[in-house]
């Protein structure tokens, strides 16, 4: 949920200073873009992976956090909202040569390390989008990490919608409909955020075409097709969380969203709206520069779109701090493996890279209405749901638009970024068969359960059995 914060109290002078310091921040970072003073060093990618602390016996949620961290002392791992989630983070690499597989060790290092220190707890860790075991009385007000970033979002959640319970609205053959008092019901989507650095003049571009890529990825990527036991959307996590930090106003100051059109000119479009369309929640006064962005990351951090551009800094030659741009794609789910994580993060940033740079934008064929109801379509039906493409208007099953279409785009975005060709075989190979099997994380479990009943534990049970072996879910059987 971002970076954290030192208190959760606030005042009416603390919300008219924060603001006034946004707005000040929001107008350098306008001339920083017309006078292009971003770093345009190489391309970059990079994660953040949110899981589950998982009790082993009962295959539940394990609030064990404070302990888990007394075991474990790594800078890329950090809390999350619940006691029973925590995020693992990689370090930026370049994108060239074994990148992905770079990555991909050092995700295998990290996660070993966490299981490691699970395991003292008689615990372990998983990744998935929706844990099929999480239950309601699990997502209490108790469970939450006592960090004052997320007490103030709650209590700044609430303060906007009058005090108002939240309300989840979730459709399947049982729909969910349920009031919650407080936001942990966010606590339940874990996902896969892929970041990806660019600069400033092709920002509109990039983000164009992730919005684009959106119903793509998010389809290959579904793995939360259960919430409290019932049978929902293939990407239940998307209408979840979306709903589960809810302000209950207009749609165009909803927190959590597709968007509402395309960029024109740069991702400072995006900068703009967050000042004039976003209420402040968390008016934390710090004492930075202007030239830090302190105020206009935190409130950024605040505002989850599922395409997200994000400022941050490099170190330049003299040592003084140069900010860069990246775009951060967040409609992946958590898990089914970490090679699944990795192939998904090399999909995307093959198929962004090579939309980005296509001679006619991408987004002018295909308009921005139908990129949502695309997007919000796939996380419903994931790979077979029929959607138009810029490039093939007639519709078609995601699956066969995958292999027919994306994927050899993607293959020519990585041999663009300088990949090595057997790198690329590697990972967008793991695509390629997910495509062709049809075999997602939410398709296997729902394979799982129609095979051998609703029991959601022994489906928790099976699916870790099979995370731990490291396979592909492509390989999965359902044993």
């Amino acid at each position: 949920m971002g970076q954290d914060i030192q208190h959760h109290a606030f005042t009416q002078a603390d919300f008219r200073e924060f603001e006034a310091r946004l707005q000040a921040e929001t107008a350098l970072l306008e001339r920083w873009f017309a006078e292009n003073v971003f770093a345009d060093g190489p391309r970059e990618t990079g994660f953040e992976l949110e899981a589950w602390l998982i009790d082993r016996r009962h295959q539940a949620p394990a609030p064990i956090i404070d302990a888990f961290f007394e075991q474990l002392q790594d800078p890329l791992i950090v809390p999350e909202l619940a006691r029973f989630n925590l995020e693992l983070n990689s370090t930026p690499e370049p994108l060239c040569g074994q990148a992905f597989s770079r990555l991909y060790a050092e995700l295998e290092r990290t996660l070993a390390h966490c299981q490691a220190a699970a395991a003292t707890l008689n615990a372990q860790v998983g990744t998935i989008g929706i844990l099929p075991t999480v239950r309601p009385d699990h997502l209490v007000p108790a469970q939450m990490t006592p960090r004052p970033r997320y007490r103030a979002l709650n209590e700044q959640i609430l303060r906007l919608r009058d005090g108002e319970p939240i309300r989840l609205e979730i459709e399947g053959e049982r729909p969910v409909l349920i009031e919650q008092p407080d936001v942990m019901l966010e606590s339940a989507a874990t996902s896969f955020q892929i970041h990806f650095k660019i600069a400033a003049v092709e920002s509109a571009r990039v983000f164009n075409a992730s919005k684009l890529l959106a119903a793509i990825t998010v389809a290959i990527g579904a793995n939360s097709p259960y919430l409290f036991g019932r049978e929902l959307w293939c990407e239940t996590r998307i209408p979840l969380f979306e709903q589960a930090v809810s302000v209950g106003d207009s749609p165009l100051r909803e927190r959590v969203g597709f968007g509402i059109r395309y960029a024109e000119d740069s991702v400072m479009e995006c900068f703009r709206s967050n000042l004039t369309r976003y209420p402040v929640l968390l008016p934390n006064l710090m004492d930075e520069p202007v030239e830090r962005l302190a105020h206009l990351r935190l409130h950024n951090g605040t505002i989850w779109r599922w395409n997200r551009p994000l400022i941050g800094f490099d170190a330049g030659p003299s040592g003084a701090q140069c900010p860069h741009l990246r775009m951060e794609h967040r409609v992946v789910a958590a898990g089914p493996s970490a090679i699944d994580n990795i192939a998904n993060a090399a999909f995307y940033c093959g198929a962004v890279q090579a939309l980005a740079s296509e001679p006619r934008p991408p987004e002018r064929s295909l308009p921005f209405n139908q990129a949502r109801i695309n997007f919000y379509l796939a996380a419903q039906k994931g790979l077979n749901a029929e959607i138009p493409w810029y490039d093939h208007p007639a519709r078609m099953p995601i699956h066969q638009l995958i292999r027919q279409h994306i994927l050899p785009k993607a293959r020519r975005g990585l041999n663009a970024l300088g990949i090595d060709r057997d790198e690329i075989d590697t990972w967008l190979g793991v695509i390629e068969a997910r495509a062709a099997t049809r075999r997602t994380g939410a398709a296997w479990q729902r394979a799982w359960v129609a095979r051998h009943g609703p029991d959601m534990a022994a489906l928790t049970e099976a699916y870790l059995a099979h995370q731990a072996t490291g396979k592909p879910v492509h390989e999965w059987t359902l044993d």
